[in-house]
């Protein structure tokens, strides 16, 4: 199984680090992004660190013609470990709360918000005493 969600949104709706953090700390997520984040000139590994520990993605930005409004993808990707897992799925919640992004996960089902917010506190769940 592939180990990606992916996020659709327009290219230009993309957020700035300070933006895409403010983001996710309003979510109360333990996560921090470094500053190598920058949208559409990032590629590959992301360092981040959770709650305290070292954790990442993979992370890759597609533009694209497409039929809907947005026109453009990031893809973000995770090895076996939890806590790359649980990057990815913040990062994706984050986004789609603060940023009306489309979010597919790694079978390519569209989630909402409440679905995403929900496997992110399971995944959450297994790999601290976050929740």
């Amino acid at each position: 199984m592939a180990r990606t969600y992916t996020v659709k949104m327009k290219q230009d709706a993309f957020p700035l680090r300070v933006a895409l953090q403010a983001a996710i700390k309003a979510l109360g997520y333990p996560l921090t992004l470094e500053d190598d984040y920058v949208p559409f000139a990032s590629s590959g590994y992301l360092p981040c660190t959770l709650d305290g520990e070292d954790a990442g993605l993979i992370i890759r930005f597609i533009g694209s013609e497409d039929i809907t409004n947005q026109n453009a993808s990031i893809s973000l990707q995770w090895s076996g470990d939890a806590r790359e897992k649980a990057t990815v799925m913040i990062v994706a919640t984050a986004l789609a709360a603060s940023f009306e992004a489309t979010v597919l996960d790694e079978t390519n089902v569209e989630l909402t918000f409440a679905e995403l917010a929900a496997r992110t506190k399971k995944v959450l769940a297994s790999i601290s005493e976050f929740i």
